[in-house]
């Protein structure tokens, strides 16, 4: 049986001896430095642990895929950091600001063709499955990104809207690396569904979580300033949640109109041109979250949708230790102590 530290030891090797094409250095140097700035590998992590529940080893027929979905999601990075016009990423420059968004386009595209060749690296009697799943995913995660770019012109919407949003956006990625490994590793159809949808239910868990450690996170944990959804008034789990919940309470006479919609409205928008003006707008919207409870609603669907996720793990049959395993993959991945 491979175990957590073996994952560990296999994800650190994997990506210290990653390589690319040395020329034209304009063309691949982005790829070396998007990858060289880190992140968690929760992808390629939860890839290796699915698979290492069906087999007692690692050999290059997964960790070729393995690397190819965190690729392809650094590759989703650099795009997005273009079209939200971001200057840092992990505590350093984004590409498009350390180079230009032209090179960032260019490298991105490079990026995402890098990752087909990975994944066409997984066994034969599997690859035309691994390529349908990832090929789906890799659209949909595209599909999510565009409704993410118009709810920014929507006054409100749906929960609903929202959470087909960040499961597109976040949650099938994650789910299909659960899948992928399982798939490779050599689990039935039954498995694999389970542990794809053990993975889409954590992914939403994982999106709604960095939702509310935008305003209720460390900074220096976090890895980015505080508030800054609020500040440019990003439709988050607890935004949506917050409008759809402060009509209902104001007109059930819950809360006064200083706590409903209209008045998140106005908070939203209030003047961000200094920092001082920025400041009493997160104030005054995390003022009202907490009138309305949201901090506390948010808090229970995180804890809800873990649930799901580990119940689906224990649908699998796996036995204790396997189990416990995927466990501690999803308490740590939320930040969960137990």
């Amino acid at each position: 049986m491979i175990s957590e530290n073996q994952i560990e030891e296999t994800l650190e090797n994997l990506f210290e001896n990653i390589s690319f094409n040395a020329e034209p250095a304009g063309l691949y140097d982005p790829l070396r430095y998007m990858m060289g700035i880190g992140g968690k590998r929760v992808r390629p992590r939860l890839c290796l642990l699915t698979y290492s529940l069906f087999n007692d080893r690692f050999t290059e027929k997964i960790l070729e895929p393995a690397a190819a979905i965190e690729i392809f999601h650094s590759f989703t990075l650099i795009h997005d950091d273009i079209m939200d016009n971001s200057d840092m990423r992990r505590g350093v420059p984004t590409v498009c600001r350390k180079w230009n968004d032209n090179t960032a386009i260019i490298s991105g595209d490079v990026m995402s063709i890098d990752s087909y060749r990975r994944i066409a690296k997984a066994p034969s009697e599997v690859l035309p499955q691994v390529l349908e799943l990832f090929t789906a995913t890799a659209a949909q995660v595209c599909e999510g990104q565009q409704y993410d770019m118009d709810f920014e012109n929507a006054r409100i919407v749906s929960m609903d809207e929202y959470m087909k949003m960040i499961g597109l956006k976040t949650a099938v990625l994650i789910a299909c690396a659960a899948k992928m490994g399982a798939l490779i590793g050599g689990a039935d159809e039954r498995a694999c569904d389970l542990l794809y949808k053990f993975g889409y239910n954590l992914g939403l868990a994982f999106q709604i979580t960095d939702d509310y450690l935008d305003l209720y996170g460390d900074t220096a944990v976090f890895g980015k300033k505080i508030g800054g959804d609020i500040i440019n008034n990003k439709k988050t789990w607890l935004l949506t949640r917050a409008l759809e919940k402060g009509g209902e309470m104001e007109k059930s006479g819950v809360v006064d109109s200083a706590h409903g919609t209209a008045a998140l409205f106005r908070a939203m928008e209030m003047k961000t041109d200094n920092e001082a003006d920025r400041t009493a707008k997160i104030s005054r919207v995390k003022e009202i979250y907490e009138t309305l409870g949201i901090d506390e609603d948010v808090k229970y669907e995180i804890i809800k949708l873990h649930a799901q996720a580990m119940n689906y793990a224990g649908l699998i049959g796996l036995g204790k230790v396997k189990y416990e395993m995927l466990h501690r993959y999803a308490d740590r991945l939320l930040g969960r102590n137990r």
